[in-house]
């Protein structure tokens, strides 16, 4: 996998292309989302993404087919595939140690502000933290998916509880958090949100894989 550039909105891959720089990205698509939704602006506190976090272009092996979502967690990194050998590799936050689950899943429902209701496994492991929620979360700001979320269900059709999903906790990109989800901010889920349709396949690798390295 070779660095690219950073991207902000769907565009022809450029082969080869070089980083742009910080300031070119705010004019993407990316932020633009920013500027015109006061609700994904609520990040608390405030923080800048390092730029290596930004989503960029990158090239891949010639293994993996474009339209797919491949996330590696000891990289804490989602990749989108496209044409020519082409990805777009998002930072993410990944589950707890105990709480990552590895697999290949379908995505079989997506949703803008999506409502939310701790599973009972997650109200009996942090009753404190979960169970005034146990009646569920009406989408908003404060909810924990954020802004956008990609449900993943299995080979079967059942919904696996696991997603892909927002947050307005930027500092919690790049490390494991999660109850098993993996988590970008609210900007790049809703561009990563825009690209993927139902039915999309997703591949959740093993923690401490070789393969983690190897995309």
């Amino acid at each position: 996998m070779q660095s690219g550039r950073v991207v902000g909105k769907p565009d022809a891959p450029t082969p080869g292309g070089s980083r742009l720089k910080r300031r070119d990205v705010i004019a993407t698509g990316i932020a633009a989302s920013l500027a015109g939704n006061p609700l994904l602006a609520h990040q608390e506190p405030p923080f800048d993404l390092p730029e290596n976090f930004l989503p960029t272009l990158v090239r891949i092996s010639d293994q993996f087919l474009p339209g797919e979502i491949h996330v590696l967690p000891d990289q804490f990194r989602l990749y989108w595939t496209l044409p020519d050998q082409q990805a777009i590799r998002y930072a993410v936050g990944v589950g707890r140690p105990g709480l990552y689950h590895s697999g290949t899943f379908v995505v079989g429902r997506k949703a803008k502000w999506p409502s939310w209701t701790p599973t009972p496994e997650m109200i009996e492991r942090d009753p404190d933290a979960y169970e005034q929620f146990s009646e569920g979360m009406l989408g908003d700001v404060d909810n924990p998916l954020g802004a956008r979320a990609l449900y993943l269900y299995d080979d079967g059709g059942c919904d696996t509880y696991l997603r892909i999903h927002g947050t307005n906790k930027p500092r919690t990109i790049s490390t494991r958090v999660s109850n098993g989800c993996a988590r970008l901010t609210n900007e790049h889920i809703t561009d990563l949100y825009e690209r993927v349709p139902i039915g999309n396949r997703v591949f959740l690798y093993e923690q401490n894989l070789a393969r983690n390295a190897a995309i």
